[in-house]
This record gives C-alpha cells, structure tokens and sequence, in this order.
C-alpha cells in the first residue's frame, strides 16, 4: 500500500467511525499547544541553569507542568524537527533530513551528501489532519520551513496558516514584517514579530474557544539575524555576564522578549477559563547557536552540553522541552528520554483519537499523568549532511544512558554515557567495543528499515581543502 493511499484510508477510516473515544467522551476533549522555538539552547532558560536570561514565564511554565532534561529534537536543525512533529515520524521517513533548501555541497569535502527534500510531502498524515475527523480545528501560526507554494499548512490540513511559508529566517522584526498572511490583523506600529504572532493566535483561541482546537506556534524566534526591543536590548548591556559565554546583549532581550509572548498567552488561557482544558508542549527545533558564518564570537553557549546546533552532540540535539496540562498532568521534572516525534502521539492519546499505526513517536501521557516512562529500546538520528555551523554528516542512536555516533565521513565511533559524561568528553568506543558493535549493528538495521540514504565517497575530496567550508567543526574524541 502506498503512503498516499495510506493516509487516505486513515483519514476515511477515521471519519467512518467517528474517530472513537474522541467524539465519544462526554467532556470536550483538550485543546491542544504546540509552541515551538527557533535554535533555542538547553540551557537558555532559568529552569534549566541560566542565570543570565531572564525567563520568568517559561519558569513558572515549568513549575506547573512537567520538565524533562532529556529532551531532544529529532534533528540538529530545524525543518526536520518540524517535520518530526507534525507527522510524529524520524525525519529520514519523510526525506527532509536537512533545513530547507540545505547546505550546499562543499567541492572538496570527504563526502558527497544526499539532496533533502525541499517539502514536506502531502501524502503524510499530519496532526492537524489526524485530529480534524474530532472536531479540531487547526492553525499554524508563524515559521512553517516544510515547503512553499502547494506545501503550505493549508494543504497539510490547517484551517489557519498566519506567517508560514517556505522561509527560514525572519525579514524583519518589526512592521512591515514582509511574510505573506501576516496582514491580518495589521500590526501594530513597532510590534515585535514574537508578540505579533502570540496576538494572532490569541485571537485563533477567542474565536475557537467553544471548540477544540490545534495551535501549532512555531516562532521565528530566536533565530538570527539577533533582533530585540532596544529597551530590553539595553537591559541586557547593563547586566553582567554569568561566566559562561553566555553574555550576547541582543541575544538575552530576544529570550526575555519570547519568554513574554509565552507569558501572554498563557494568560489568555486563563482569562478565557481554558487552562485546565489545554494540553501545552514548549521545546525548540535544535539546540542553540553558538556561531554561523564569519561570526565569531558566540550567541549562546550549551555548556555543559558539547557544541550545538548541526552537531549530533548532545549541544546540537538536546532541547528544553516541556509539557504543561493543569488539572490533569502534576508538576515534576523527569530524566526519561523523550523526543520530538512524541509529540504527535501524545496528543492523539490526549485527544481520545486513534493515532495512525505508522508513528516512530510514543505516547508520554501515562509519564506525564503517573510517571510511567516510555517502551522503547531507543532513539535515532540520521543527519547526512554537512551543516552550516561544523556539523559533520553521521547517525545517532542513545540506548538507556549510553549514546553511540556513527560519523558517516570514515565510520568513525564515539560512545558515550551520558550519566557520566553529559559533556561527552570520554569516548568509550574501544573500552567498550562490544557494545559500540552492538549498538552500531542495531542502527544500521534502523536505517536499512527507514531506507535511509547515505552519503557517498567524493571523488573530488581534497584534504587540504576538506575543511574549508566547516566553521566551527568539532574535533574528534579520541577513544579512552
């Protein structure tokens, strides 16, 4: 059967049957939060160790809901991740394993690279789609990154797209902002593009308060080009840096500037009285940048995490990520692993919906209603691309503690245990070669099962000219 047909059957089945317990339940079944946020570091927030930013929303977000500290985006950049949460698949089913449009192949590189997928393609199931035979009605509200004309949230089963287009970056932070859909409401003079688009969905709310809704907010924020409230901005040149390398002025107002708009819209689910109905995940798309281009100096710093975004160390992929349900879910901070492909089945679980049987996600609400970790024998990343920020082509998977990376370049291992080593800074692969052999074989399989594709020896690699195009790569761990 093939995926078009695939989701077809789904979506009719779905209807002929009322979709189950979702139409069944005799209370209107959870709103649904999607906020996700642009190269936002896992130590970019008060809750998870920064005593630079100022976070006291997502703070508070925290205390009421529940905190994981091994949390991950399926991907070290971004239109992946974005694809992972709203098919609940691994990038690598999807074919976009790279930022849309992707890195250009560098001439004398060790590897030739596969092309990504420039959309996401239409015969996937999405959450909104998935949920739409309840009742739900869905929008996308700010960066989309899965594709343009014909790719757009409308035609992936959102009733509402407000900013999405093919575009990564924002043009401005400020009106005229030049994102097509983002006229309506007009902006108001120098609002802020954060505090734009949670007006906007803010409105999406009022008017779909009487029944339930999806709201995907994907903002642009905190991607470059760094852009702030000149107020905040000077609130931050006053302050005095950590230590750490966090310290960018223009940076922490943009943090502060987003914790607000979260802050807001929070508070527009408790005027409405939709607190206790609303099931809100926050998490980013990749972990958080440290410099791109000829910057130099850094934008944030993971630490102790090693690197960041477009690094498969724990930098590049481990994101703040949370989840907050008041009245259902009790507030905790837990270590179990979850992921962004868990997104999907967690609100089709919350939802009463039956999910489709293809996920690579689980469901975490029996974690977040009694603590209950997730089955499963691991979690995998297939990144077969050179990135703009180091990031060398290669595969993941973490298994319990244990982290093992496939680098595709020369099939060199690294492994890790993350309980011991969270900086990754002790490579174990030849102290523990049985089981860096074990856990390799066991993603191979994986990819072989995904039909991943691979990166293939470039003829015209040049050692002297290899790394020429990789600002910031990380040097390999030697083994212990």
């Amino acid at each position: 059967m093939s995926t078009l047909t695939s989701r077809r059957s789904f979506l009719a089945s779905a209807l002929s049957a009322g979709v189950g317990a979702g139409l069944g339940q005799t209370k209107r079944p959870p709103n649904i939060i999607v906020i996700l946020i642009d190269d936002y570091g896992w130590r970019d927030l008060g809750c998870y160790g920064s005593t630079f930013y100022e976070t006291p929303n997502l703070d508070r977000f925290a205390a009421e809901g529940v905190r994981f500290t091994n949390g991950y985006a399926a991907c070290p950049v971004c239109s992946p991740t974005r694809a992972s949460i709203v098919t609940g698949q691994y990038p690598v089913r999807s074919g976009v394993t790279d930022w849309i449009a992707g890195r250009k192949q560098w001439p004398t590189a060790k590897a030739l690279c596969p092309r990504t997928r420039t959309e996401l393609p239409l015969e996937h199931v999405t959450l909104a789609e998935a949920l739409k035979p309840a009742g739900y009605v869905a929008a996308s509200i700010g960066k989309w990154h899965l594709g343009g004309d014909g790719f757009s949230p409308i035609e992936q089963g959102f009733a509402l797209n407000a900013g999405g287009t093919s575009a990564g970056s924002p043009r401005s932070w400020w009106p005229p902002y030049n994102i097509p859909s983002l006229t309506d409401p007009p902006p108001e003079q120098d609002e802020y593009l954060a505090h734009y688009l949670t007006r906007r969905a803010g409105m999406f709310i009022e008017q779909n308060k009487d029944r339930p809704f999806f709201l995907y907010l994907p903002h642009f924020s905190v991607h470059i080009p760094l852009g702030a409230p000149p107020k905040l901005v000077e609130k931050y040149k006053r302050k005095v840096a950590d230590g750490s390398k966090q310290g960018d002025p223009v940076y922490g107002a943009m943090v502060e500037a987003m914790d607000d708009a979260v802050g807001i819209l929070m508070r527009k689910l408790d005027t409405l009285g939709l607190a206790e109905n609303t099931l809100v995940f926050f998490l980013a798309d990749n972990g958080g940048l440290r410099y791109e281009g000829g910057r130099k100096e850094y934008v944030t710093d993971n630490a102790p995490l090693r690197a960041g975004k477009g690094h498969l160390y724990e930098g590049g992929i481990r994101v703040p990520y949370m989840v907050r349900w008041k009245g259902t879910i009790k507030p905790a901070t837990s270590d179990a692993p979850v992921c962004s492909v868990d997104i999907f089945p967690t609100a089709m679980a919350a939802a009463g919906v039956a999910a489709p049987a293809n996920l690579d996600g689980v469901s975490l609400l029996p974690l977040l209603q009694s603590g209950r970790a997730p089955k499963r024998e691991a979690l995998y990343w297939h990144y077969p691309h050179y990135s703009n920020q180091g990031g060398a082509p290669g595969g993941v998977i973490r298994e319990g503690d244990w982290k093992l990376i496939e680098f595709y370049e020369d099939n060199r291992l690294e492994l890790y245990n993350l309980k011991t080593d969270l900086g990754e800074r002790t490579n174990l692969s030849q102290r523990e070669a049985k089981r860096a052999r074990a856990m390799q074989a066991k993603l191979d399989r994986w990819r072989k099962a995904a039909k991943a594709i691979m990166p293939t020896p470039n003829p015209g690699y040049d050692p002297a000219k290899a790394d020429q195009g990789l600002t910031g790569a990380e040097p390999p761990t030697p083994p212990a």
